[in-house]
């Protein structure tokens, strides 16, 4: 388990602790205790204190496999919002669990069935949020937008 520090906004930490709550109810798989176990060892801070290269909701991610060297680029998203021919992978995808909250230049060591993976982040680029609605199941959740 890793246990530097992860930083979370309030705001998806509430929207990720509510999809957690949904979907635990309904399924207990690994992705999901991998994200509860993160989301336990985050430092929760207000979305405008967020750190420049902090990996967010939504945030535009380069990174480098250093078994490898083969560079991706991905925006971790919600699972509705997900659509890998767009590089927008969900937080519930092992490689979206492993990268929120950690920062520009770590290296991160995801565990697959093949091995232990290490990324290099190379990149993030943070959207500004905008103040549209996030449905989780017949949940709506209202977002709060940062300046």
């Amino acid at each position: 388990m890793n246990h530097t520090p992860i930083y979370i906004t309030r705001d998806d930490n509430a929207k990720l602790r509510l999809l957690l709550a949904t979907a635990l109810y309904s399924n207990t798989n690994m992705a999901l205790r991998n994200l509860r176990d993160e989301l336990d060892r985050a430092v929760i801070i207000d979305p405008a204190a967020i750190p420049a290269g902090v990996v967010a909701m939504e945030s535009h991610v380069t990174f480098e496999d250093l078994n490898s060297g083969e560079i991706e680029e991905y925006t971790i998203t919600f699972p509705e919002r997900a659509n890998i021919e767009e590089n927008r992978i969900s937080i519930l995808a092992p490689i979206g669990t492993a990268l929120i909250g950690c920062r520009e230049g770590e290296i991160v060591k995801w565990t697959t069935p093949g091995g232990i993976r290490r990324l290099k982040i190379r990149a993030v680029t943070t959207a500004p949020r905008l103040p549209k609605p996030v449905v989780v199941g017949s949940m709506q959740l209202a977002s709060s937008s940062i300046s």
